[in-house]
């Protein structure tokens, strides 16, 4: 059982969680009683320890109030309940043919970069495409693991690389921004801590603010490097698992970068198969 678990049960009662959770979406005990289909007096209890929900109420509550799985054991837990949802580590036998997978996906987008991300946007799987770009950074900042909001913001790191710095960091760091607020989870939370203290992201906070509940990254935000006198422009995708039931599962992503202009895919093109040429 995890500790943090253990801990964090002792400290906090379900119905307070249960209301912590339904404030952080901005629900009102109205209107989330009437959507998981209890009177807003029977919510009312819960959140004031005068009930205690039952596991099944305390699931149907994380489905409506999208709360991660990793939550949903936690709020278990607090009301005195086995946890739900096992958590298996990446490199368990279980897991093999699931990497396997991923693995496939990343190698046939190649010779595009492609990336596995954890719950901290922490590197765990990568393209040979993606590795290259890796490569570019500082040993503190490589890993592992390569964490991409460190590796991308920090001056030392990718940075130094990219175009049009303020677009892509401000949308990096909304996305950082809207994971704290919806996960609440502490690692994330340090994370966020760690790069607004950077010297470049300090100046940059003076320009733009990306922690306001209406910040939202644009339609498209194009990715551009400067790689060796070249301008790369990409755009990402970022898919998820449907129906995980395991929490490494529910907090893995995919990111895929695809080229934004001929230039670009003529230049991975290029790099692939100059690594694939005899020697």
């Amino acid at each position: 059982m995890d500790r943090s678990y253990c801990r964090r049960m002792t400290q906090t009662a379900v119905g307070t969680l249960v209301r912590d959770w339904r404030q952080r979406r901005s629900r009102s005990q109205l209107d989330v009683a009437y959507d998981i289909g209890v009177s807003p007096k029977h919510l009312s209890f819960v959140e004031t320890g005068r009930s205690r929900p039952s596991p099944e109420l305390i699931n149907t509550i994380g489905i409506h109030l999208d709360i991660p799985l990793r939550e949903r054991n936690t709020l278990l837990l607090a009301a005195g309940f086995a946890p739900r949802y096992q958590h298996t580590p990446l490199d368990d036998p279980d897991m093999a043919d699931i990497v396997r997978s991923l693995q496939r996906l990343l190698d046939a987008h190649h010779p595009f970069p492609g990336i596995v991300l954890d719950r901290h946007w922490n590197v765990v799987l990568a393209n040979p495409a993606a590795q290259a770009l890796v490569s570019l950074l500082p040993d503190h900042l490589a890993g592992p693991p390569m964490n991409v909001f460190r590796a991308s913001l920090h001056p030392d790191g990718l940075a130094r690389h990219t175009l049009g710095f303020d677009e892509w960091a401000t949308y990096l760091l909304t996305q950082l921004h809207r994971l704290v607020t919806l996960t609440a989870d502490p690692g994330l939370v340090e994370i966020e801590d760690e790069v607004t203290s950077y010297a470049n992201i300090v100046e940059l906070r003076g320009r733009v603010s990306w922690t306001t509940s209406t910040a939202t990254p644009d339609l498209l935000v194009p990715y551009r490097l400067e790689l060796d006198g070249v301008e790369l422009s990409m755009f990402t995708t970022l898919t998820t698992f449907g129906t995980p039931r395991d929490i490494t599962l529910d907090e893995l992503a995919i990111e895929l970068f695809f080229p934004n202009d001929a230039a670009t895919a003529d230049h991975f093109q290029q790099a692939a198969t100059a690594t694939t040429e005899p020697t």
